[in-house]
């Protein structure tokens, strides 16, 4: 597989896990909800119970709406382009690990490997930024080299 195609096909994955964790912020927040109106109107004029379940109800509703806005910010990867430098869209092969910089998505497993996808706000972004194929970098004390961006 060509390194666009490669890409192309990761960042789809990265889309199909976004679109997991869509559904599991809209569920627990429908869940919670749910909840809360089962359990009626509160039984005294300070209900912490309710409280409680509608405060969790809208951590998962700003979770549903951080995850939506993070799958179009990756929709915005141009699958097109070959990367040069270490940017918002690249795949970074280093000696020891392999990232995408995208969104904060963790581990991904892809291809039968390990990729980490990583935001731009990261640290470890911060110290790889604009970097290029044969460069180096250190982070956390250890040191890694480009092997390949695209």
């Amino acid at each position: 597989m060509d390194k666009l195609a490669y890409k192309r096909k990761l960042i789809e994955k990265c889309l199909e896990q976004q679109d997991k964790n869509i559904l599991n912020a809209k569920s627990a927040m429908d869940d919670i909800q749910e909840s809360a109106i089962d359990y009626g109107q509160p039984q005294e004029h300070y209900d912490s119970y309710k409280s409680q379940l509608l405060r969790k109800r809208d951590v998962f509703a700003k979770q549903y709406e951080q995850t939506k806005i993070e799958r179009e910010l990756l929709k915005k990867i141009d699958i097109k382009k070959e990367c040069k430098t270490v940017c918002f869209g690249a795949v970074v092969v280093t000696d020891d690990q392999k990232f995408i910089i995208c969104i904060s998505l963790g581990k991904i497993t892809f291809n039968n490997e390990t990729i980490f996808g990583i935001s731009l706000k990261v640290p470890l972004y911060k110290v790889m930024e604009g970097l290029e194929k044969g460069n180096t970098f250190e982070f956390n004390g250890k040191k890694y080299q480009i092997k390949d961006i695209y």
